[in-house]
């Protein structure tokens, strides 16, 4: 197991998109946990994009999600909006934590490839093709789907096709015994996606209430890849090029 902790990748510029969003993600967890038990569960409930919802344009918060009757949360909203604001609400702080981490590791220099206004688009789109991939995965789920993972999944597919060679400071897990490690960011990223894509794989068929959304991981890294060539142009094929002489 690996937990990449820095990369040694400098950048040109200040990365204000990614810093934004990191902050932007923060915040909405610490109103998140300042409702309390019940209206959090509301909040969630009301603001993560439940596949159900998307597929049948119906409303289901104040009905039973996921066994449990939750409270209404104040306001309204498109349901179709929710698959905009589930990607800044978080199931715990260690949900919050691996996504903020892997995204400061390998935000920046995406940003930078990119511009901060297009990376903003670029990190949105990943967002929305992990809801796309997860939903047709499991349409029926009445389970509400939240964090930032399917965008930075899209981060990270972004980053293996500009950088693969980059250095990464890493802790690798041996069972019992731990060291750190500079590895290549190729390594790190494909055994990522390897996991995700046979955890995918294996919860094909189950029940769908609860768990981690492995088809997101899986549709925004491969929207990485391909919005990466549709949206850096000229400067990626520059890129690679200079990196593979």
């Amino acid at each position: 197991m690996f937990l990449p902790l820095k990369d040694i990748n400098p950048t040109h510029r200040r990365p204000v998109a990614t810093y934004t969003l990191i902050a932007a993600n923060v915040a909405v967890f610490i109103y998140q946990i300042s409702l309390g038990s019940r209206l959090g569960s509301a909040f969630v409930a009301s603001y993560g994009a439940t596949p159900f919802e998307i597929t049948h344009m119906t409303d289901l918060v104040g009905q039973v999600k996921a066994g449990l009757p939750l409270l209404h949360f104040p306001g309204t909203h498109p349901i179709f909006l929710t698959l905009l604001t589930s990607m800044f609400i978080h199931g715990g702080f260690a949900h919050l934590g691996g996504n903020m981490l892997f995204l400061w590791i390998f935000g920046n220099n995406v940003e930078d490839l990119l511009g901060p206004v297009r990376f903003v688009l670029f990190y949105l789109l990943c967002g929305l093709a992990a809801h796309a991939l997860h939903i047709a995965s499991n349409p029926s789920s009445m389970v509400p789907t939240v964090g930032a993972s399917g965008a930075i999944s899209g981060v990270l597919g972004a980053y293996l096709v500009a950088f693969p060679r980059a250095r990464v400071l890493t802790l690798v897990f041996l069972g019992f015994f731990i060291r750190m490690a500079v590895l290549p960011a190729f390594v790190i990223i494909i055994y990522w996606f390897v996991i995700q894509f046979v955890l995918a794989l294996a919860s094909l068929g189950g029940t769908g209430e609860g768990g981690v959304a492995w088809f997101a991981h899986v549709g925004g890294f491969l929207a990485g890849i391909a919005l990466i060539f549709a949206m850096a142009g000229s400067r990626l094929f520059r890129l690679r090029r200079v990196s593979l002489d």
